[in-house]
This record gives structure tokens, C-alpha cells and sequence, in this order.
């Protein structure tokens, strides 16, 4: 019995392993999801961003990295291969911005895809609103508001004129429903899907598509340090397992694929026909609250 056991579960896993060689052989010989296009990732240098990055690429994609960080960026684009490339840029300088779109159009000629991924938390130990430091407010709208308005209409500059073109932006379950993050990493999330819609009024006249993406919290680097200043002793294996905890869909959990997959649907051809929408990843997360009654034994 045994031996029948461990035979089925060899011929399971080797049926795995050719199923996965095939899907990845189909998706280099047919080029992929996004062959021939260019798609340029803010914060690109880690987290969700690099995931995006490798996805596209998987793809059949060339993708541009535009992200602050001048030492891990240009070594994920080394890392990835040639199809990426690594340009230094601070989403909150406008100029920087367009400068990025301009090195995109003259490496590839074109700009097919903007995915406005980066942001920041701001203070992991936020005040009231009472106390709230608008120098702080201001920093993190700089940065996920003003920058995401930056990457899409440098995005929208160069896509107009061609009558195409997929612009995502990365919002968050926190701009969903109050109580999930600092106050002003909160309103900044809650901006994003707004900006969608009123944007895509105007694209749609262009054949230009926005999107955005709400993810529920996964253990990127940038979360696992905010929450070790809440947990010091805590290791960052023993991080991710809280954050992992948060989710309500039992049996999973949500990782930086996750949101990689559905960036990946938005900017394809796939969904073409889609834009103003907010998809949200987060297992049901925001879809209901339990009124948490007592079980009838418990009432006296």
C-alpha cells in the first residue's frame, strides 16, 4: 500500500512538473500575454512592483523600472535580463516623471503600458487626527496621489496621440474601509480609485484604458518593516505570519502573484474592454462584517 501510495504521488507531481513545462513552453513560443509591448512599473525595485516586473517580462514584455532606489534597481533589471531596464526616479518630481516616459519612448518608441505602483506607508505609529503632522500628510500624498497623477498623465501625454495604451494604478483595501492604515496612507488609497474613474471619462474618448488594483495586505518588505517598529522582538518570519493571518478566505493567502496575475489581466488584451474599474484581491476581505452573535449555549 505504501509503495502504490508514494507511486501515485510521484506520477502527481511529475504530471505537475509537465503540465508547468508545457504552459511555460506554450508561453515562450506564442511570446506571451503582453509580446511586443512596453510597460514601464513605479517602484519597481521590490515588493509588489518586481513581481509585476518579472510577470511582465514573463510575457513577453519589455519593462522599464522606475523606482527611487539607485542600488536595488539596477540589479533587479540585471537580475531579470535584458528585457528590463532600470531608470532612477522619484515619483513626487513631476520632471522626473516625464523624464522616465521620454527614456521609454526613446529605447522603445512607444509606451504601452503604465503601471503607477509606487507609494509609501508614511509613520508606521500614526497620531490621532488631533496630533496628525500635515508636513507627513503632505509627504505621503506627494508620493501616492501627486506621483500616481504624475505617471498618468505623462502616460496619458504619450498614449493619446497613438489611440492605445493601459495605465494601472496600485490602490488598497485601505482606501476601501476606515480603520485599515495611518490616516494619511488611508486617504491616499481612498484618492486612487476616484482618480480612476474621473480619469477614464476623458481616456475613454482615446481608446486609452485605467485601472487600479486594491491588494489586501501582504508581507512585502516595505510591511514588514513598518510592523517590526510595532513588533521589536518579532523576526520577519513571525511578521508575515500575522499579516498572513489577517485574510478571511481559508486555505490561501494573498502574496505579492497574486496582484502580479491581476496586473497582469488589466494591462493585456485580455481586458480590453475594461477600464474605470477597481479589482480588488482581497479574499472577501471587504465584502462583509459577521455580527459575531454568541453561540446559543453561551447565553445565560
Amino acid at each position: 500500500m505504501v509503495l502504490r501510495s508514494l507511486s501515485r504521488e510521484v506520477k502527481w507531481i511529475c504530471g505537475d512538473l509537465l503540465r508547468n513545462s508545457v504552459r511555460f513552453a506554450s508561453t515562450t513560443s506564442s511570446g506571451g500575454r503582453l509580446q511586443g509591448k512596453v510597460a514601464m512599473i513605479t517602484g519597481g525595485a521590490s515588493g509588489l512592483g518586481r513581481a509585476a516586473a518579472s510577470e511582465f517580462i514573463q510575457h513577453g514584455a519589455q519593462v522599464i523600472i522606475a523606482d527611487v532606489d539607485s542600488q536595488q534597481g539596477p540589479q533587479v533589471a540585471k537580475f531579470l535580463g535584458p528585457q528590463a531596464q532600470f531608470v532612477c526616479c522619484d515619483v513626487s518630481v513631476e520632471a522626473q516623471v516625464a523624464e522616465a516616459v521620454d527614456t521609454a519612448m526613446a529605447s522603445h518608441g512607444k509606451l504601452d503600458i503604465m503601471f503607477n505602483n509606487a507609494g509609501i506607508a508614511g509613520k508606521a505609529i500614526p497620531p490621532g487626527i488631533a496630533d496628525l503632522d500635515l508636513a507627513e500628510f503632505d509627504r505621503v500624498m506627494g508620493v501616492n496621489v501627486r506621483g500616481a497623477i504624475a505617471g498618468i498623465k505623462h502616460a496619458a501625454r504619450v498614449m493619446i496621440p497613438v489611440g492605445s495604451g493601459s495605465i494601472l494604478c496600485t490602490a488598497s483595501i485601505s482606501g476601501l474601509m476606515g480603520g485599515l492604515g495611518p490616516h494619511p496612507y488611508s486617504i491616499s488609497k481612498f484618492a486612487i480609485p476616484g482618480i480612476v474613474k474621473a480619469i477614464s471619462y476623458e481616456l475613454c474618448q482615446y481608446g486609452v484604458r485605467i485601472n487600479c488594483i486594491s491588494p489586501s495586505p501582504i508581507p512585502t518588505p516595505q510591511v514588514v518593516s513598518q510592523l517590526s517598529m510595532f513588533y521589536p522582538g518579532a523576526t520577519q518570519e513571525q511578521i508575515a505570519k500575522i499579516v498572513n493571518g489577517l485574510g478571511e478566505l481559508k486555505g490561501t493567502k494573498c502574496e505579492e502573484s497574486d496582484i502580479a496575475h491581476a496586473a497582469l489581466y488589466l494591462a493585456s488584451d485580455e481586458a480590453k474592454y475594461v477600464t474605470g474599474h477597481n479589482l480588488v484581491v482581497d479574499g472577501g476581505f471587504t465584502c462583509f462584517k459577521t455580527l459575531g452573535f454568541p453561540s446559543p449555549d453561551q447565553v445565560v
